[in-house]
């Protein structure tokens, strides 16, 4: 199995950050939506006293050029640190940065009268996974362990990305469910409260059983493919990203204990 299993029929759109559509969810605290374009996350910008914190850039230096100019306009002056084709166009010449702070469980970080909470939650989507917790305005960005409005990304590429833990992404969520969070700002997809938690993690918990079940009577992979594919089509059809439930169940057969 390769990545280009997971490659839509159609080619992807442009994966352009679109800087015109942020929106301020919370006092000094915007969010770029993602307008529901594959590979262009949800966007956060977080002022302080002093400093502005950005959450994601997209795909590229354009991208982040734009974001970062956002973020300087909001910042109005403060000190500012940033943490197909026409995708490839985009990565030309991107050099992957080295990290000047690296930390274990979390991170307070002070921007000057807001604190912002780095919070690492352990294995789940990927082998570390964090959110981004702004407590005083009560939002959680949670990356990609949650989106809305399709099945969830299961990066499961055997025998060389095995990363990824359903198992461990459902306690995650779990967790993550059980606090009380106003706004909710997924990786991908619509912005929400709560219930935006809640429903991935029923997602997750609906995609394990499904598999779990099939799996317990010695099913082979590909039949539950083509099971639990169109039972979860058929359950959730205007859903996108059909392309990942074959990686999540993939991922649960090697995580099943019979």
């Amino acid at each position: 199995m390769t990545r280009e299993a997971v490659t839509p029929e159609e080619p992807l759109p442009d994966p352009a950050v679109q800087v015109a559509g942020a929106r301020e969810i919370a006092a000094d605290l915007l969010v770029i939506p993602n307008q529901r374009v594959g590979l262009v996350p949800n966007i956060g910008v977080i002022g302080g006293d002093r400093a502005v914190l950005v959450v994601e850039t997209g795909i590229g230096t354009a991208n982040a050029e734009q974001v970062l100019a956002c973020a300087s306009e909001l910042a109005r002056g403060r000190l500012f640190r940033g943490l197909g084709e026409p995708i490839a166009d985009r990565l030309e010449g991107v050099p992957v940065p080295t990290p000047d702070l690296v930390y274990d469980a979390g991170y307070d970080l002070d921007l000057g009268g807001r604190t912002v909470r780095l919070r690492s939650t352990g294995r789940g989507h990927t082998k570390g996974d964090q959110v981004v917790e702004v407590p005083d305005a009560g939002v959680l960005f949670t990356g990609d362990l949650a989106e809305t409005g399709q099945f969830a990304i299961f990066p499961w590429f055997p025998p060389y990305d095995t990363d990824v833990s359903g198992v461990r992404w459902l306690a995650v969520l779990d967790r993550l469910a059980a606090t009380d969070r106003r706004v909710v700002v997924p990786g991908h997809g619509d912005i929400g409260g709560p219930q935006a938690l809640a429903d991935v993690r029923d997602h997750l918990r609906e995609l394990r059983d499904e598999t779990w079940r099939r799996r317990d009577f010695a099913m082979g992979e590909d039949e539950i493919v083509t099971e639990v594919r169109a039972l979860l089509i058929d359950r959730h059809p205007e859903w996108t990203g059909q392309e990942w439930i074959e990686r999540g169940v993939g991922c649960l057969c090697a995580e099943h204990t019979a």
